[in-house]
């Protein structure tokens, strides 16, 4: 006698395009969005569900505000504006992933990118940037998924090429 089963086809981790495919079509849940309560004074979250098993975020950015720069670890992620319009600055090279505190940048690393209302961006492991609303009178909002979830955060500060290791940050920090 045979016996067979067939037990459930493994489920494979998202890729950058799977979650730039997610942060889409949930900025055009235009219910979801209208949902998210704004504050003036500081940056407003909802915590999405994200595609299998990513993290995913909606966020509300007041003015002026901004994440500082950071990385996502050994998550990759994507993001894309639902309303307003963000900066994103970023560096365009790989750090090394522990070990250093202070790291003198060369020349031609940055890179400057604006995200009007529906458009996004996907990146890889270990990509430092920071995120501003630059508006003076208007908010932003924005969706955000990240795979594997968010293991830690990495905070830095900037002094001209000057990036130094200032925080990690653990999910227990900002959950």
């Amino acid at each position: 006698m045979s016996v067979s089963s067939t037990a459930p086809a493994p489920v494979s981790a998202p890729t950058q395009a799977d979650l730039l495919d997610f942060v889409g079509r949930t900025v055009a849940d235009a219910d979801l969005i209208a949902s998210l309560p704004l504050d003036p004074e500081g940056r407003t979250w909802v915590r999405l569900d994200g595609p299998g098993g990513s993290e995913a975020w909606l966020i509300g950015w007041p003015p002026g505000t901004g994440t500082g720069w950071h990385d996502h670890a050994d998550s990759v992620g994507a993001f894309m504006t639902a309303s307003g319009e963000l900066k994103e600055n970023s560096l365009a090279v790989r750090l090394p992933t522990d070990g250093w505190t202070t790291l003198e940048l060369t020349d031609g690393m940055d890179r400057e990118r604006r995200l009007a209302t529906g458009q996004g961006r996907a990146f890889g492991r270990h990509h430092v940037h920071e995120v501003l609303n630059e508006s003076a009178d208007r908010h932003a909002i924005s969706v955000h998924a990240y795979y594997p979830p968010l293991p830690r955060i990495r905070r830095y500060s900037r002094s001209g090429p000057v990036l130094r290791l200032e925080q990690v940050e653990r999910p227990e920090d900002w959950q």
